[in-house]
Order: structure tokens, then sequence, then C-alpha cells
């Protein structure tokens, strides 16, 4: 009787823990998707030109030793395309806006990330990690406009991004060679493909989207994608590099 009495306890409690938040998370994930892709760049690699740190002897000490270029085209010998944003397209059910910030470093004279995503209400904050004057500048066509300095190491300039921007561009006005490119985005679909030229976009409701890249030398390429319950939808993209951005 004792046993059957604690075995019918012990279902109780299975039971309980099957219908509790963990149970509700794991449905709601199964009856979302994933779209992971590649992006490559088919045509001749364009090289990217050296930054001359001469101009400032502050940044050409910090960087005593290696050679900087601008890496505007990050391709691998395969082609394989870094830094390449990607996004989705529509109208989704809204979801809470992340309250960690999004972070830029401004590391011996360069700006790190190159590339990176961030959302709408959530807040972007610049850190400078050099004891050297920068500046944080932002060439906003919205409401993301932001233009101040950063003279110590250690300070951080944080800024709420109020309206999607596909793709805001941070200069420093003191170092002209230093720029970062922040996709502004009102949803939680996107990301950044790596040195490898993947991403993954996960937990994506049903339905059929357009999807689109952006590189900041070959400009935007779109495809459409279909998003089913609990499966992987995969989309590549290959730029031939005769792709122009658009003007400004």
């Amino acid at each position: 009787m004792h046993r059957r009495m604690v075995l019918t306890v012990a279902g109780v409690i299975a039971a309980l823990a099957m219908s509790g938040p963990d149970r509700g998370a794991s449905a709601q994930a199964a009856a979302r998707g994933t779209i992971k892709g590649h992006i490559r760049l088919s045509g001749e690699e364009p090289g990217n030109p050296v930054i001359r740190m001469g101009k400032d002897p502050m940044c050409a000490t910090v960087n005593r030793g290696k050679q900087v270029v601008q890496e505007t085209v990050l391709a691998s010998l395969d082609g394989s395309l870094a830094n390449v944003f990607v996004r989705l397209q529509g109208t989704f059910p809204a979801t809470p806006v992340p309250s960690e910030p999004v972070t830029i470093d401004q590391r011996a004279c360069v700006y790190v990330p190159r590339v990176i995503g961030v959302r709408v209400g959530q807040t972007l904050q610049v850190r400078n990690d050099d004891e050297i004057m920068h500046n944080v500048h932002s060439l906003s066509v919205k409401s993301n406009t932001f233009n101040v300095s950063e003279p110590k190491a250690g300070m951080v300039q944080q800024f709420k991004m109020k309206d999607e921007e596909v793709m805001l561009r941070i200069k420093c006005d003191i170092h002209s060679w230093m720029t970062t490119y922040v996709g502004v985005v009102s949803n939680p679909y996107f990301a950044v493909t790596n040195k490898a030229g993947s991403f993954e976009i996960a937990s994506v409701p049903p339905g059929t989207y357009t999807i689109v890249a952006w590189q900041e030398r070959y400009g935007p390429v779109m495809k459409t994608v279909t998003v089913k319950a609990g499966a992987t939808a995969t989309v590549d993209f290959a730029y031939t590099g005769k792709e122009k951005p658009p003007a400004g």
C-alpha cells in the first residue's frame, strides 16, 4: 500500500513537471523552425587596402608589427564571406526586446566587430579600449543620431535605438578609417555571418519570408525561404562581385 502511494505521488510530481514551464518552452520550440545558410563570393576577391596608421602615431604604436587592413570584403580562400548581415522581412508576433546591451569596441584604433545587429528599443553601447581619443558618430537617416567623443580608455557611451535602419554606419571623425555597421531591426530574426560564411536564425515562426543578405561593398541580395515547424530550412547566397550597393 505504502509503495503504491509513493508511486502515485511520484507520478503526480512527474505530471506536474511535464506540464510546467519547461514543457511549454519545448512545445514552443517544436512549433518553430530554424534557418541555416552560407554566403560566398563566387567572383574574384578585390583585396582590402592597408590602413595607414601612421596618420596617428599613437595608433601606429598600439599596432606596431601588424599590418591592419580595411575588412571591407572579408573572404576566406573558398570565397566564404564574413560580416554579412542577414535578416527576415515581414510582420512577426511581438517579442521582448533584450535588456542587455549590444557592444562595439574601439580597439587598437579599429571598431570591433565590423558588423553587428541590434533590436529597435535595445541599447547599443560603444566602449573605448584605447588610451586614445576616439569619436562615435552615427550617419543615420532615421532617428538613431549621435555624435560624441570618448577621450579615455574605459569610457562607454550608450544609445537606445529608436528606428529600424539597415544599415546604420558609425564612424570616428578623428580616425577616418574607423567604420562599423549596425543592422537596427524590429524583430529578433537576424544574424551576421562568421568567418566560415555561415549563419543561423533560430526559433522562427512557420511561414514564407523574404530573407535579405547585406554586404557593405556589394549591397543587398534576397531570396524567399519557407520555414516549417520543427524543421531546418537552408538558404545559400552567392555574390558575383559585380553587385553595387545602393547610392548613399
